[in-house]
């Protein structure tokens, strides 16, 4: 009986916290990715939702790998023992997610900043000086 109610708690509460962790950094990311396009909020939010469906895939496809572990508890100290393990490596393997897709996200805005900018609006003509002889040439 331990044992379902061990994997009902892993799954309940490693899903419920991938989820409210992808939602959130879905709403807040958004800024970050309109920086890195910028300005282009269609590719912001195209991306935006293209790194949801990813960070989903990739821990919930850790969770369901990772629920088999560990030995059968015995007891309910075991349990919370076997749960604190398991429920710690998944907000690791969250938390590295992240920061791998942060990296990436600054990475694509440094890019974007040093990308050379369009000018924008009519441009000054300029006037090159005369040209000056070499020194020793006489003109």
């Amino acid at each position: 009986m331990l044992e379902i109610a061990t994997y009902a708690l892993y799954l309940s509460i490693s899903l419920a916290v991938t989820i409210w962790v992808g939602t959130t950094l879905f709403r807040n990311g958004r800024i970050f990715l309109v920086d890195a396009f910028s300005g282009n909020g269609q590719m912001a939010d195209s991306v935006n939702q293209l790194l949801r469906i990813g960070f989903y895939l990739l821990n919930i496809g850790f969770i369901g790998l990772f629920l088999n572990t560990g030995d059968t508890p015995d007891t309910a100290g075991q349990m919370i023992k076997q749960l604190s393990w398991q429920l710690g490596v998944v907000m690791l393997v969250i938390g590295v997610v992240h920061l791998f897709n942060m990296r990436n996200i600054s990475g694509m805005r440094s890019r974007a900043l040093n990308r050379p900018q369009p000018v924008t609006g009519p441009v000054a003509p300029t006037v090159s000086p005369a040209p000056q002889p070499w020194p020793g040439q006489s003109h």
